[in-house]
Parts: C-alpha cells; sequence; structure tokens
C-alpha cells in the first residue's frame, strides 16, 4: 500500500488526533530500499509488513440476522493470516438463524481453511465465564450477555485477548464489497504500522456510499448520520483548544481497528453509541480535562489515525430513516451525557435532535449504558469458564 503521512493533527492532553489520509496505491509491491521510505510524504507500507500485522490480528464481524451471502463475502474478504471472530446475536427461534450461521462459517472454513471462531454472545457458557472473571456488568436480569453490537465487540475483545493477539479489528457483516473489506484490514495494518504509541486506533473514512439517485448511481462522501456527529465532535474539540476544527471525519466508523492495549482500556456504550463514545472516552480520560485514570498512557499518547479507502462502501440500506435516527440519537446522547460537554454545547445537541423530531419538548437524549474497561476482567478466570467450548479450542490453536 502507498499512503499519505498524516499532515494535520489535533492534540488534547495525551490524545493526538491526525487528519484523513489519502491511499494512493492499494498494493506497494514487495519490500523496497530504505531511501525511498525516508521523509517521503507518500508512504510505501510493503506487502510483507502489512502480512505481519494481520497475522497478529483478530478481526471481529457482528452479526444479526444479515444474509449468509452477505457474511460469506466478509469472510471473503478478510485476509487470511487473520483470526476471524464471528459474534452472533442472531435470533434462535422461531427459526435458528445461527445454526445457520454456523454451519455456514464452519463449510467455508473447511474450504478454506481459515481461522474462523463463532461463538452466540448470549450463550450460557460465557455468561457464566464473565460472572468468574468479575465482569457481570455486560448481563441482563437474565443473566445472558445483553442483547447489542457493543455487548459483542466486547465478548470479541475479550476472545482475542484470550488468543494472544496484539491487535483487534472491527468489520460490519452487511457489506456488500468483499474486495472493501479487504482494503479495510489492510488500511488498518498501514495505520498500525505508523503509530509511535501501544495505544493507536485506525479509523476508516469512507471513499463514498453510493445510492441511487433519478434512476443513477450518487456516491455520497458523507452518512447522514456521521455528518451530524461529526459536526458535535469537532465543537467539543475546538470548546477545550480554544480552535475550530474539523479533524474528526469518523464519528460513527464501524469499520475500526485498534492495539490491544488500547481496546482494553476503553469503556464501551451501549447500541448505536458504540463508535461515538470511543471519541469521548478517549477525550475524558485522556484528554487533561478530567483526572487520568491511566497515568501510564501519558509516559506515551493515545493516536488515532483516519484513513480514507479507495473502495466504495455499499451495506444494506433496508434498515430505513428510522435506523439513521436512532443512529443520530445515540451518538450525540453520548456526548450530552458525558460531564465534559460543555452547557452551551448540549442545548445544542438538543435543539438538533428536536429539530430533527428525534425528541420531543419535554424530552432529554438518554445516556446510554456505559460498560467499564476490560482490563478489570481476570483474563485467567475468564480461560477457565470457558475451556472446553469449541470456540475456544479454535482460538488456541
Amino acid at each position: 500500500m502507498r499512503i499519505e503521512v498524516p499532515r494535520e493533527a489535533e492534540r488534547l492532553g495525551a490524545t493526538l488526533f491526525y487528519g484523513v489520509q489519502q491511499v494512493y496505491e492499494l498494493d506497494a509491491g514487495l519490500v523496497r530500499g530504505e531511501a525511498e521510505a525516508l521523509d517521503r510524504i507518500i508512504q510505501p507500507v510493503a506487502y510483507e509488513a502489512i502480512e505481519a500485522v494481520c497475522s497478529a490480528m483478530a478481526v471481529v464481524v457482528p452479526v444479526r440476522g444479515e444474509r449468509i451471502k452477505l457474511l460469506e463475502g466478509v469472510l471473503a474478504g478478510i485476509p487470511h493470516a487473520c483470526l476471524v471472530i464471528v459474534v452472533s446475536n442472531s435470533d434462535r427461534e422461531p427459526i435458528d438463524r445461527f445454526t445457520l450461521e454456523l454451519n455456514a462459517v464452519l463449510k467455508y472454513r473447511r474450504l478454506t481453511g481459515k481461522q474462523v471462531v463463532v461463538v452466540h454472545q448470549r450463550d450460557a457458557v460465557l455468561a457464566d465465564a464473565l460472572v468468574e472473571a468479575g465482569y457481570e456488568a455486560l448481563l441482563d436480569e437474565s443473566g445472558r450477555v445483553r442483547h447489542g453490537k457493543a455487548e459483542g465487540m466486547l465478548v470479541a475483545t475479550l476472545l482475542a485477548a484470550l488468543a494472544g493477539k496484539r491487535y483487534i479489528g472491527f468489520i460490519d457483516s452487511d457489506n456488500y464489497f468483499p474486495g472493501a473489506v479487504l482494503e479495510y484490514v489492510r488500511e488498518y495494518a498501514a495505520g498500525l504500522l505508523a503509530r509511535h504509541s501501544d495505544y493507536a486506533m485506525v479509523r476508516i473514512h469512507w471513499h463514498s456510499k453510493p445510492k441511487i439517485v433519478r434512476e443513477a448511481l450518487f456516491f455520497a462522501k458523507f452518512g447522514r448520520a456521521t455528518v451530524v456527529t461529526n459536526r458535535f465532535l469537532n465543537a467539543l474539540i475546538g470548546y477545550y483548544t480554544g480552535f475550530e476544527t474539523e479533524v474528526i471525519r469518523t464519528g460513527n466508523a464501524g469499520e475500526h481497528a485498534m492495539t490491544m492495549e488500547l481496546a482494553l482500556k476503553l469503556s464501551h456504550a451501549s447500541g448505536y453509541a458504540v463508535e461515538t463514545r470511543h471519541f469521548v472516552d478517549l477525550l475524558e480520560r485522556f484528554g487533561s480535562i478530567l483526572e487520568n485514570p491511566s497515568p501510564d498512557v501519558l509516559d506515551q499518547y493515545v493516536e488515532v489515525f483516519q484513513i480514507e479507502s479507495r473502495n466504495p462502501h455499499m451495506h444494506d440500506i433496508s434498515k430505513g430513516d428510522r435506523h439513521i435516527g436512532s443512529m443520530m440519537a445515540a451518538s450525540l446522547g453520548v456526548l450530552y451525557s458525558s460531564p465534559i460537554c460543555p452547557p452551551e454545547l448540549r442545548a445544542e445537541i438538543v435543539a438538533e435532535l428536536r429539530r430533527r423530531r428525534l425528541l420531543r419538548k419535554d424530552e432529554l437524549p438518554p445516556a446510554p449504558t456505559l460498560y467499564p474497561p476490560l482490563e478489570r476482567v481476570d483474563l485467567e478466570a475468564f480461560a477457565e469458564g470457558v475451556a472446553g467450548e469449541p470456540f475456544t479450542a479454535a482460538l488456541l490453536r
């Protein structure tokens, strides 16, 4: 891959947000001489280096009722060297969709030899293991892991840590283009190779989202929820730096990756708030606004890379406007409920949501459920709790 080095950044405390980087070549070839890599605005990243990162990465695919063909396409796009963790929250009745997914993945694994782990997040064994590991916060009143994407991501992060992976990436399962999936994972690797800190995150800024307008393809640059989320995140940063900024462009990016060191330190929010919560949590914990709960991070800093893909992003659009509204309300609810959100920004958030009829006059944005960082989990106890399960055997191969 040949990629632009970051040319702008916003720093707040121990957080460093890089501006969007462009990709100029998806394959830059094999290892080249060191002279080519020095003092270049456009940096080559060799195939071997990307492969090395992929072999140390788990790629998580959260699933809930997606078409099997879509899931198979996503699996086909993930580089072979990666460990793939499919976390399903699909219905078990009246039709057992999870079993359909499991059978499809097992068949795919036999045909390709790819290392793929499949688990249902409502599995009783997982719930019991989380209790033993001291992480009951993830369980609902029935004693099982709560429904939700964030909850599945947390389960998968623990499984990736159990497998000894250094990096973890996330890919939504409703992506129509396997080539885009392949590109995203390689961009994760390119960003992680550029890091100077143990605490780093890479987020994908989609090149475009195709849709049909007047019987022709129109390649929209931003998602409808993302535009709004980005605006308010940038306003939050600008409030504390004193300078207006547009540095955040990936406020709702489901496609992202990070070092395991950072993944274990982040708190997560439930529902559609999960991606936006990453930014808010970084600012709360490491932005020198509140007391820092992780002094070790101050010895380095947290780097957030944003890389624009070349492939268009085409995902399942059948969820409609209600899905967009829910995502927007949840994302802005994360900001509104944060102790670092200033009163004037809270007032703007309420006005925005009421204008879009996502809040009634007498309502305020609901606070999301927050989960504590996974670094508090007793990983050895969790490993003992899931020992002997089929997905555990696959993890430890």
